[in-house]
């Protein structure tokens, strides 16, 4: 019933306000009434509090030794603006506010648009200019900073927490980042591994950065994730990363590793002439677009009969990394969509690039991966579905794996 009353006063006061030839661009904006009734209401709560504390109403007379000692100003940043508040103070200085406390200078919910911000790719000194814009008040690049900060720790946390014991499958893929080390701005590869998990849900497993890859780094990479609970992975997805094939021989021996068929096709393509690739793109499509291995391996000897002259490297990669690029033969329609391909993760790495490509130069490897955490983060809240035709998959999964799964 009482709810009820102070619903009934408070529409029957907007009402009033609302009836009135009041400005109503006063009342919202940044110093019109809303931003006064968050003054009033925060101050109101505040003398509640110093009222609590004392143990009586102010103007009272009471035995207790301590008392009201005048007030201080404070200015808060909240979602209405910035707010000067008359904070009350006792004598003794015992007084601890809870819904304002001494150090805080911005209510809740400001860390989060910070955040918020640098993950989608904003400068420090851009979220500055944007949070004034949006509260009108000042706030320092090195508040911004400190907020951003905090988020080491759970990168940290993130980077290092366990695993599920079997991914059938994960991806592998990088993207380049200008890094600012030694008074030198440098480009370095950032690693990233996606695992599609038993139920068909994306999961990005880690994040490595390094200057060059090679079959030690992968291995360092790998063990690291075998330590953190994945035993098993069914089949690996890459393009061909240096040292790659060989790391996961060593970590894991039963695992498949299926080279990226789109990343050969762009690399046999890569020193054609222009009047020639369209033409040889073409005769490439009987490969990989083949029902059985054997139909491909006929289609790679009639590509070599034509184009071998011309261009001798291409059939000569094909074959070199042949036992690889033909995996996703071996497994039905279902499966070869997900797996021939790492679009599944290149998808991702580009909602990410956008995000480096604001940044320009990270000053640190930190800033990168605190940059790129938060990012992940915003972006796997979407990641609801499982992937397309996966009961299918897995279907085929549990035959072939029925031991490892």
């Amino acid at each position: 019933m009482t709810k009820n009353i102070q619903t009934d006063k408070l529409n029957a006061a907007i009402d009033m306000l609302i009836e009135s030839d009041a400005d109503l661009s006063n009342v919202l904006g940044k110093e019109g009434l809303i931003k006064q009734l968050s003054k009033r209401i925060l101050e109101h709560a505040l003398e509640a509090e110093m009222q609590s504390h004392l143990g009586y109403e102010r103007y009272s007379r009471s035995e207790v030794e301590n008392a009201r000692n005048g007030s201080y100003q404070k200015n808060l940043i909240t979602n209405n603006g910035q707010i000067e508040l008359n904070v009350p103070r006792d004598r003794k200085g015992q007084f601890e506010p809870i819904i304002v406390k001494k150090k805080q200078s911005r209510i809740d919910g400001l860390d989060e648009k910070i955040i918020s911000l640098y993950a989608k790719g904003m400068s420090i000194s851009d979220i500055k200019i944007q949070l004034e814009e949006l509260y009108g008040a000042e706030v320092s690049e090195s508040l911004i900073s400190r907020v951003t900060d905090d988020v080491i720790d759970e990168v940290k946390s993130w980077q290092g927490r366990a695993l599920e014991s079997v991914y059938p499958i994960v991806f592998f893929d990088c993207l380049v980042v200008k890094v600012r080390q030694d008074k030198r701005i440098i480009n370095k590869a950032v690693y990233i591994a996606l695992g599609i998990d038993l139920s068909g849900h994306k999961d990005i497993l880690g994040l490595w950065i390094s200057d060059n890859e090679g079959a030690k780094f992968w291995l360092n990479n790998l063990t690291e994730m075998k330590n953190r609970g994945l035993l098993d992975i069914l089949i690996a997805c890459s393009d061909n990363l240096t040292g790659m094939s060989e790391a996961i021989s060593a970590v894991y021996p039963k695992c498949e590793h299926q080279l990226c068929i789109v990343h050969q096709i762009r690399n046999s393509l890569k020193f054609v002439s222009y009047k020639d690739r369209k033409k040889l793109a073409a005769d490439l499509k009987p490969i990989y677009q083949a029902i059985t291995e054997e139909e491909a391996q006929e289609a790679l000897e009639s590509f070599e009969v034509k184009w071998g002259k011309n261009y001798p490297q291409i059939a000569k990669s094909w074959y070199n990394n042949w036992d690889n690029l033909m995996i996703f033969l071996q497994y039905p329609e279902a499966i070869r969509k997900i797996i021939y391909t790492t679009n599944t993760i290149e998808s991702l790495n580009n909602q990410l690039r956008k995000v480096t490509k604001n940044k320009r130069v990270f000053p640190s490897d930190e800033s990168v991966f605190k940059t790129l955490y938060l990012t992940i983060d915003y972006i796997t809240r979407k990641w609801s579905m499982p992937i397309q035709n996966w009961n299918e998959a897995m279907a085929h999964f549990l035959i072939k794996f029925e031991d490892r799964i």
